[in-house]
């Protein structure tokens, strides 16, 4: 099942769908990062032709919760971070030609990842940080998604994936004038086989292929602004050995904010809509982070 990806669109960035500006720069060694927010997400879900569910039409509400920190590998800077949410649902659909309806509230999977900016981006003490101007990064990034969310095999819509997600990805960041960052990404998704499908099926699902590209304006005080963009195909099931006529071929436009109160703490304000779906993942995204930070010369 896609729920998964859209519940995770704030909380992970593990799904093709999700839209991260700013994910490779530069952050001073020992500098860490406690991050709550909230996405609610509204719109369809079209879910596999193996089974008759039909126009979806769901409401999900995402608390999460995150922690990252930076680190030297190697003379290079580097983030691990790892992100923890859940999820309540409801909404209704049509099973073979009968209404019916789904309200469930539990965890999703959760994920973790490590970042490195390998050029352009050497760790950094804090006592040499402010003498660091960007110029071009080129980074990479590895994310793993567990399957440890709610899970139930008797129903179609369920918070959790029951099966593993490896993501790796390579980005570029570019600074030009001072004020204008650009960002971009590329990344392949591959996943495991579910062998407890809905009614005991097994479920294989190829990589999903996705790039996004971030304009990002530096507005002065810690405040930016970013336009949003990605692109993402792939991803054909396969139910009992029967491929599904489901490859993804959809892509998504979001703006972000933001805005510090002080040294220590931001709010961050987020927003995407779909503007080209082939297959699924027509719904909206609207969501509010609060990050906290420390160490790193603070």
């Amino acid at each position: 099942m896609r729920l998964v990806w859209l519940l995770l669109l704030a909380a992970s960035g593990a799904s093709a769908q999700h839209l991260e500006p700013r994910a490779y720069i530069n952050i001073p060694v020992g500098m860490n990062f406690l991050i709550a927010g909230y996405t609610y997400s509204s719109g369809g879900l079209s879910t596999d032709p193996a089974v008759p569910l039909t126009n979806a039409q769901l409401d999900i509400h995402t608390p999460f919760a995150a922690y990252a920190r930076a680190f030297d590998a190697w003379g290079k800077s580097a983030k691990f971070d790892a992100v923890l949410a859940g999820g309540c649902l409801d909404g209704t659909a049509e099973l073979s030609g009968m209404p019916v309806s789904r309200d469930i509230c539990g965890m999703l999977d959760p994920t973790v990842r490590v970042a490195v900016n390998f050029y352009g981006a050497p760790a950094l003490e804090p006592k040499d940080f402010a003498a660091y101007k960007q110029d071009l990064i080129i980074g990479a990034s590895l994310q793993v998604q567990a399957p440890l969310g709610q899970y139930d095999p008797s129903r179609l819509v369920n918070l959790g994936s029951n099966r593993w997600a490896l993501r790796p990805e390579i980005g570029i960041s570019k600074v030009f004038g001072g004020r204008l960052l650009a960002e971009g990404t590329f990344g392949v998704t591959f996943y495991t086989t579910n062998d407890d499908f809905f009614g005991g099926q097994t479920r294989e699902q190829d990589a999903v292929v996705a790039t996004q590209l971030h304009l990002i304006y530096l507005m002065g005080g810690g405040r930016w602004l970013a336009f949003d963009a990605n692109y993402y195909s792939g991803g054909r099931t396969t139910v009992d050995g029967v491929k599904q006529n489901d490859e993804l071929d959809n892509s998504r436009l979001g703006l972000t904010y933001s805005h510090p109160w002080d040294r220590q703490h931001s709010v961050k304000l987020y927003a995407s809509e779909g503007i080209s779906v082939r297959y699924g993942e027509d719904f909206s995204v609207v969501g509010l982070a609060w990050q906290y930070r420390w160490g790193g010369g603070l």
